[in-house]
């Protein structure tokens, strides 16, 4: 969603309902950036903010075209992009590589880089590491994972002057410790302890806290005892923004589907459908036929052929 235009010029003299319909016809796609103040402002406002996970330049525009307010690099790119069983084998280098992609991609949406596997184990590596997301990939904030444990990283990153958003509940980072992808905070003590790590990441500074896989009350429940907004993925309708995977609401990765994803669309379908009808018209020979190839005058032609007539005769 776009910001509220002032209604005066740059001169500050207010401007016509006719130049207001013109500017706007002019920038008809123009959207400006979400802000941090705007993300902050939604716990108050109510506005649902709306996140998407991105992992290249074509579905970052997709995300820019369709009004999403944040588009996230999440290292799921691990397993969507480049086909590994989980998010551990995402690198520094590959998450910057496709960061300048989405940045590319959507130059006027809020972008927030998620910090991959063990690049924010001490704070000198998570300050070493969230600067190239800020520096080389131009994004607008990093999201490492973690709460209570976490919060001296978290902490040095805000003071850093990096925006600075956190990840609990199921954290894909620590799934080994977890024995797989369970759902979280089932119990009265497990919800407690991913509420003890919200209020952490919220005294660290971060403007922002993800859950993931938490049931729909307890995350509500926990949402409301904090001033930073929330956003949810498996965590029901009562955080204060939603996020899914664009690969996976729209239906592109189909080697599993979670529970909390809504399939939007069946791309992976029309794709392979429209895959399955090229192979069948190169194999009869129905393409490309005279409209999809070029044309050559054709005394050029003859003049052409004469050529290569006479360099077999040589």
């Amino acid at each position: 969603m776009s910001k509220p235009v002032d209604a005066k010029s740059k001169t500050g003299e207010p401007t016509s309902p006719s130049a207001k319909k013109s500017d706007s016809a002019a920038g008809e796609n123009k959207r400006e950036k979400r802000t941090i103040t705007e993300i902050r402002e939604s716990k108050k406002t109510g506005e649902k903010m709306v996140y998407m996970s991105v992992p290249d330049y074509t579905s970052a525009k997709w995300a820019e075209m369709a009004g999403v307010d944040v588009a996230v690099v999440g290292d799921s790119l691990a397993m969507v992009a480049h086909g590994h069983p989980s998010t551990i084998p995402a690198t520094m280098d590959m998450m910057i590589l496709h960061s300048q992609a989405v940045r590319r991609g959507a130059p006027n949406t809020f972008v927030l880089g998620c910090m991959p596997y063990q690049s924010y184990n001490t704070v000198e590596r998570a300050l070493t590491n969230a600067s190239r997301f800020m520096q080389e990939a131009l994004s607008d904030a990093v999201k490492p994972q973690g709460g209570k444990s976490q919060a001296h990283i978290l902490r040095a990153l805000v003071d850093a002057g990096i925006p600075t958003a956190s990840h609990i509940g199921l954290t894909p980072h620590t799934i080994a410790m977890f024995g797989g992808f369970k759902i979280q905070g089932r119990t009265a003590e497990a919800a407690m302890k991913i509420l003890e790590d919200a209020l952490a990441i919220e005294d660290a500074g971060c403007f922002m806290l993800e859950f993931e896989a938490v049931p729909a009350k307890i995350a509500k429940l926990i949402s409301e005892q904090l001033t930073i907004p929330t956003i949810g993925i498996g965590a029901g309708v009562g955080t204060d923004g939603q996020i899914l995977l664009c690969y996976d609401l729209l239906g592109v990765f189909t080697d599993f589907k979670p529970k909390f994803t809504k399939r939007y669309s069946k791309l992976t379908e029309v794709a392979v459908d429209g895959i399955k009808r090229y192979v069948k018209e190169v194999k009869e020979g129905a393409f490309p036929d005279d409209d999809h190839s070029y044309t050559v005058n054709e005394p050029e032609y003859e003049k052409f052929a004469a050529m290569v007539q006479k360099r077999r005769q040589i």
